[in-house]
């Protein structure tokens, strides 16, 4: 795309699934450079000799820097010349936020207003921070200090208003299928391990997106974007039942005795929703459907404004939410076209060679 053709990308937190998705679409692209920024060494180094050995005449242009979004210093060193930031760095396990609050609240709020204020501060043309449906409605501790860093991003962006140097926005998506961490790799790993697949709740619903989707997303935001917008993208859905049916029968494929592995139900984690809500009816009231995203404008209203104080918004009892309950449902046959997106899929099946070892079952 011409628009990104000699310029500078930042991407906070990249070493994780996200960043690495953005530099499979971005590395042979116009870019003069690509910054990946995160803490962990060890996972630079790994993308570092990864980058060196599958493309060694494009890995010069990715530059590394450690550091914390946490410490404002580092993050101004890697922010100097910078065109665009992708700000993807989050501490977004439910379980250890849930017990360390206040780490989320670092890293994901704090963090990220570091990011921002050092954007604005160095000219940065544009800036995208990346959040999750669990900031809508929040019941966790992850989710509401996301539901809090999407409120400091799009204050910050009525704040700059339009025709301001830099342009904040925010995009919001539901579970990346085969993401570190997420539930699918694990599945996997049981079932060709011969234990049973754990599910909390089969009847429980989860939008299906690919890392693929989730940086056209970005883009898209990037292209769209005003100071202070929300980008959702439509995503269908399914339950945990009909995952697991669907991995069981692709995996049979390999091997019969995959289709026969036990599901175990094992209940509810704590602070896990039935389904998950990408919009709410509150958002879902001035959103804009634009085909397959919905933009969301701030409110750019200050403070006095009396819908604060006396007056109310009677279309709001006839609006419903966006979630996993009322989107499209992937039945299984469906289900498993998503799984086939994945990469690490198609290779266990033999379908493409091996990229990464056996053992590194996410995207």
């Amino acid at each position: 795309m011409s628009v990104f053709t000699e310029k500078v990308l930042l991407i906070t937190g990249g070493t994780g699934s996200f960043g690495n998705a953005v530099l499979r679409r971005f590395l042979d692209s116009g870019l003069r450079e690509i910054r990946i920024f995160s803490r962990d060494e060890k996972k630079q180094d790994d993308m570092r000799h990864g980058l060196q050995a599958r493309y060694p005449e494009l890995s010069g242009k990715v530059k590394f820097y450690i550091g914390d979004v946490r410490d404002r210093a580092s993050v101004d060193v890697a922010m100097r010349g910078v065109d665009y930031v992708f700000s993807a760095a989050a501490l977004k396990q439910v379980p250890s936020c849930e017990f360390f609050p206040m780490e989320a609240t670092r890293t994901n709020v704090l963090g990220t207003e570091n990011v921002l204020l050092s954007a604005i501060e160095h000219g940065v043309r544009n800036v995208v921070v990346l959040s999750t449906d669990k900031a809508a409605y929040p019941i966790n501790a992850m989710g509401i200090s996301k539901a809090l860093m999407e409120k400091v991003a799009i204050a910050k962006g009525r704040e700059l208003g339009e025709g301001a140097a830099t342009t904040i926005c925010c995009t919001r998506y539901g579970n990346v299928m085969a993401s570190r961490g997420s539930v699918i790799p694990l599945w996997v790993e049981q079932m060709t391990e011969g234990q049973p697949i754990t599910i909390t709740d089969p009847n429980m619903t989860r939008f299906m997106m690919t890392l693929d989707d989730a940086v056209d997303l970005v883009i898209y935001a990037f292209e769209h974007g005003h100071n202070g917008d929300l980008f959702v993208q439509k995503a269908p859905a399914a339950t945990l039942g009909t995952l697991a049916r669907a991995l069981k029968e692709i995996y049979a494929e390999v091997d019969p005795k995959y289709g026969e592995t036990e599901v175990r139900i094992i209940g509810t984690r704590h602070g896990e929703k039935l389904y998950e809500t990408l919009v709410t009816r509150e958002e879902m009231a001035r959103a804009i459907d634009m085909g397959g995203y919905y933009r969301i404008p701030c409110d750019t209203r200050d403070l006095n404004y009396d819908k604060f104080f006396r007056e109310g918004n009677e279309d709001l009892s006839h609006i419903e939410d966006y979630h996993s309950h009322n989107t499209r449902r992937l039945d299984v046959e469906g289900m498993k076209e998503q799984l086939m997106r994945l990469r690490f899929i198609r290779e266990d099946l033999g379908l493409i060679p091996r990229a990464k070892a056996r053992d590194i079952r996410s995207e």
